[in-house]
């Protein structure tokens, strides 16, 4: 798979497929930190006297133009941050697109409206895409991807694109590469795997492919309680997913025989209600009050996962460990996230949009190794797949 800086774009026309999904409140952007990751890539093509075209998508129209979705701020924030001015190009691709284009100058932006808009990005087959792929490809000389939030998709801007024109990856996908091989194709040791957040369902691919490579499991957050229901404990009113555990229970059996240890919560924070403000008590994890939600791990809890992550070289954490946008159940959370930031020569990896909240919320991002754009990407590349945008880039360069 090829990089930008791997190839010739002085005087060339680059469509560029970005991440800029951002919040927006009453057409304001919150927070801009998936264009801040981009800008650099952006900067290092137009300083090597490139043309650009950005396309990105904003929220889930579903296939109609919505003016709520529109990337006109993205477009204006993106400027700002550039020094350029960039045209947005509004509502669906079509002609006005492909005459702006044709006519756009070396350090030119333009970018191109919602790409959900068109109801061919999303098509879950190659006909239901149709020509949209090819129809953007004609837009430029060349196709970056740097959208990593969106790798693990099989959208027409992502998977069609390199069919049609060469193709290569921004400095922030390989950013995304670099880390996450490492972390898992040759890590420091011991190597930790922190897990949490609400559900088993969607962590367990992750953690039946880190099983015999990770030295200690860490599981937290709602998805805990399968595995304390697997142990025969009673959770309660808490959030569970019985159906899995049977699962819970075969990756508890093979973890130790395959080397990794794993390290369950011993109590909890609970609360009468999810929608509680204030903590009911402190429990064992074997004596949860029946009319109980548990919403955090215990203070014992934090002390044994804080021992452990003392020692480690490399961290990989995705989920929060209980309700942390509560202050009364932020704790655990917290703790672990202090404890990855005090972490000395070690590489720290954090993915997933709620980590990723944890860690700004307070201020320790810039004690991280690397915190990773993406959300389902990151989950399926712990998992062991393979991404189609990067199977749509080696193909490009194969071709």
């Amino acid at each position: 798979m090829l990089f930008i800086d791997q190839v010739a774009i002085a005087g060339k026309k680059l469509l560029f497929r970005v991440d800029f999904n951002v919040p927006l409140e009453n057409g304001v952007i919150t927070d801009d930190n998936r264009i801040q990751a981009a800008i650099p890539t952006l900067k290092y093509a137009l300083d090597k006297g490139a043309s650009i075209i950005i396309c990105a998508h904003l929220g889930k129209p579903k296939g109609q133009v919505v003016p709520e979705l529109s990337l006109a701020p993205v477009a204006q924030r993106t400027g700002e941050l550039l020094g350029v001015d960039i045209e947005l190009i509004p509502g669906l691709l079509g002609a006005s697109a492909v005459e702006k284009a044709a006519v756009l100058q070396p350090g030119q932006v333009l970018m191109v409206d919602n790409l959900r808009y068109n109801p061919e990005e999303t098509g879950k087959t190659a006909a239901e895409r149709g020509d949209f792929g090819q129809r953007l490809a004609a837009l430029a000389d060349i196709y970056v991807n740097d959208a990593f939030g969106v790798a693990h998709r099989e959208n027409a801007s992502v998977v069609d694109i390199p069919q049609f024109i060469p193709s290569c990856g921004g400095f922030l996908l390989k950013k995304e590469q670099e880390f996450l091989g490492d972390a898992l194709l040759d890590p420091k040791r011991p190597y930790v795997c922190i897990s949490g957040g609400a559900k088993v369902s969607t962590k367990l691919g992750i953690l039946t492919n880190l099983l015999g490579k990770v030295d200690d499991i860490i599981i937290g957050g709602a998805m805990a309680n399968t595995f304390m229901l697997a142990k025969g404990y009673e959770v309660g009113r808490s959030l569970v997913e019985k159906d899995l555990v049977d699962n819970a229970r075969a990756i508890m059996d093979k973890a130790e025989s395959m080397g990794s240890r794993l390290h369950l919560p011993v109590d909890y924070v609970y609360a009468d209600s999810v929608g509680a403000t204030e903590a009911g008590g402190v429990c064992a994890a074997d004596a949860i009050p029946a009319d109980a939600v548990v919403l955090d791990i215990g203070p014992e809890t934090i002390k044994r996962f804080v021992v452990v992550l003392a020692r480690s070289k490399t961290v990989v954490w995705n989920g929060p460990m209980g309700l942390f946008e509560t202050p009364a159940f932020a704790k655990g959370s917290q703790a672990v996230c202090e404890a990855i930031a005090n972490l000395d020569d070690a590489l720290s990896i954090v993915g997933g949009g709620d980590t990723d909240a944890v860690v700004h919320s307070m201020h320790l991002a810039d004690k991280v190794s690397f915190i990773s754009t993406g959300g389902g990407s990151f989950l399926e590349f712990l998992e062991g797949k393979e991404l189609p945008a990067f199977t749509a880039l080696k193909e490009s360069l194969n071709s």
